[in-house]
């Protein structure tokens, strides 16, 4: 799937995200989408680095302590 793929599925996404609210305003879109994004963004790459923090950290582009962070707030381990 390329980078333009995934941008015109978060764009649908977010279309029918405005479609279900029916006119209601929405409120904190940017920290839900972060929320929702991340986590399974955290599982796949996590996946992909069979387990690796300091790999999975240097593919998305952090901290590895960052990485661990996000992972602990999510639930990620434990």
């Amino acid at each position: 799937m390329s980078k333009k793929q995934i941008e015109d599925c978060v764009r649908s996404s977010l279309e029918g995200y405005f479609r279900d609210l029916r006119g209601t305003e929405p409120d904190g879109m940017y920290d839900m989408m972060v929320r929702v994004v991340e986590k399974p963004l955290l599982e796949v790459v996590m996946q992909h680095a069979d387990q690796n923090q300091s790999r999975a950290a240097e593919w998305l582009g952090l901290n590895r302590n960052t990485l661990r962070k996000k992972l602990l707030d999510h639930k990620l381990i434990r």
